[in-house]
């Protein structure tokens, strides 16, 4: 629902009590036929953004029709827009599944960078077993100072296999 107000005088009285059986009335209807007319062609966000040029657009089109009734359309403004509640918790849930939206693009290219950069650190450690062997114990450390609980420490197969064959 859109409140709007006509501000207007007569300027000629004769034409409008000739021309038009109740200048007010008319005045009146027009302006709520141009308000339903101008919001038709507009979407919300359009509505909510430019009331102002609105404003002005309704009153020269109330004038040109009313000025051959001896009325002066002097200003229109377009005070309030109120949302039926339904309306209201619709945007509200599209806005919440758009901010859902954006949030897992995001968790997703998080993920993308952090893949990328186990690749890379894979690639490394692969070109060093001694680089992988201090990672295991840091892992190892952090798990220590974090918890305390029973840590099985991982040995490399290539030190089992050797006792294996024996």
């Amino acid at each position: 629902m859109v409140d709007g107000v006509v501000y207007y005088r007569v300027f000629n009285p004769t034409v409008s009590i000739t021309k038009v059986e109740d200048a007010n009335l008319a005045t009146q209807m027009l302006a709520q036929t141009t308000l339903r007319n101008m919001l038709g062609t507009k979407s919300l966000a359009d509505i909510l953004r430019d009331r102002e040029e609105m404003a002005e657009q309704m009153e020269e089109v109330i004038y040109s029709a009313s000025k051959n009734w001896g009325i002066k359309v002097e200003r229109v403004e377009l005070k309030d827009v109120k949302l039926p509640h339904t309306l209201q918790r619709a945007m509200a849930a599209e806005a919440e599944a758009t901010r859902e939206a954006r949030a897992k693009v995001i968790a997703a290219e998080g993920e993308m960078k952090a893949s990328c950069a186990l690749k890379e650190a894979a690639h490394v450690m692969s070109e060093s077993p001694a680089a992988l062997q201090l990672r295991y114990l840091q892992t190892l450390g952090e798990i220590a100072t974090e918890r305390n609980s029973t840590v099985v420490f991982p040995i490399p197969m290539d030190l089992i296999s050797t006792f294996m064959k024996k």
